[in-house]
């Protein structure tokens, strides 16, 4: 677990932190909480859920124990992707429900993640000769399913491909197309993405 955790609700950011020094740039006009009891987390995470709350920030001395409280409010989910790369050094990105993604999948009973994460891909995408090189980060983000509150945990891997195959959207997963990015032009389709996504691509330096 990070020292610093940030759950996006609705793009917005509820940042989970030891201390306000530690609080990420670019969170300056969020409210601050010091270790918030389970009436005010609930009190925030609604405002935020209903887009009241542009950001909010907690700050304890045990971080994985508040996430572990937080996350109480939600039905977690674990899932894995991966941020590929071909051999020219272009990145795999794809459309999906309006905007630009990468892909990734939930977890199946009894499989590891970086199993997942492969699979996943494959299915996604269409692409088998995938390299897993290293584990990158893990997100967390809120969206509503049913009657459900997901919180959606995702481990995200750096994957290489190697092989020759064309990409394959998956039709049934609302993927429209598949697009090999040039890293110069990466900055544009992350303008019409997911905070959790551009986090990945910050986190690992692309």
């Amino acid at each position: 677990m990070q020292a610093n955790m940030t759950i996006y609700l609705n793009e917005r950011p509820l940042i989970i932190s030891e201390s306000e020094q530690n609080i990420p740039a670019g969170s300056n006009g969020a409210k601050v909480y010091l270790n918030p009891d389970t009436e005010k987390i609930t009190k925030v995470l609604q405002k935020m859920e209903e887009g009241k709350k542009e950001a909010a920030v907690f700050i304890t001395e045990d971080v994985k124990q508040l996430f572990k409280k937080v996350s109480l409010h939600f039905t977690v989910l674990v899932a894995a992707g991966g941020l590929i790369t071909n051999p020219a050094g272009e990145v795999l990105m794809m459309f999906r429900r309006g905007k630009w993604d990468l892909p990734k999948g939930k977890q199946d009973p009894g499989e590891d993640l970086e199993t997942c994460a492969v699979r996943e891909v494959a299915e996604e995408t269409g692409l088998h000769t995938i390299a897993l090189t290293h584990k990158i980060t893990e997100t967390f983000h809120y969206y509503p399913m049913k009657t459900k509150k997901v919180l959606k945990h995702t481990h995200w891997y750096r994957m290489q491909f190697t092989g020759t195959e064309l990409t394959v959207p998956q039709i049934e997963e609302d993927i429209q197309d598949i697009e090999w990015v040039k890293p110069e032009n990466v900055e544009k389709y992350l303008k019409y993405s997911y905070e959790n996504i551009r986090e990945v691509f910050k986190v690992e330096g692309l």
